[in-house]
């Protein structure tokens, strides 16, 4: 999948997750796995709970955490990558797609 700044995340109704001490453990309901994401990766969850665009994913995390933007824009793709691959994620193309959702 080739994400863009344009792209909308939100998280798959399949799945149900829980803070733990600031980070996340996901249940994906289909195949009984459990995932585990640290500090960053929560705060992206927890964005991504309600559609939001990939750029305004990173603008948050960005003004939250003191991380190298070229590195994190990277390192973002991958942990969507990996949330769509295991499909906690969903993705829609437009943002007219978030307002039906």
């Amino acid at each position: 999948m080739n994400f863009s700044g344009e792209s909308v995340v939100v998280v798959a109704k399949d799945q149900v997750s829980s803070n733990l001490g600031g980070e996340v453990a996901i249940l994906n309901f289909k195949s009984g796995i459990y995932y585990g994401l640290d500090a960053a990766g929560a705060r992206v969850w927890n964005l991504i709970q309600k559609p939001q665009s990939v750029a305004e994913v990173q603008e948050a995390i960005l003004r939250e955490f003191d991380v190298e933007p070229s590195q994190f824009e990277s390192d973002l793709v991958a942990l969507l990558e990996k949330l769509l691959a295991e499909g906690l994620i969903e993705v829609r193309s437009s943002p007219q797609e978030r307002v039906m959702a």
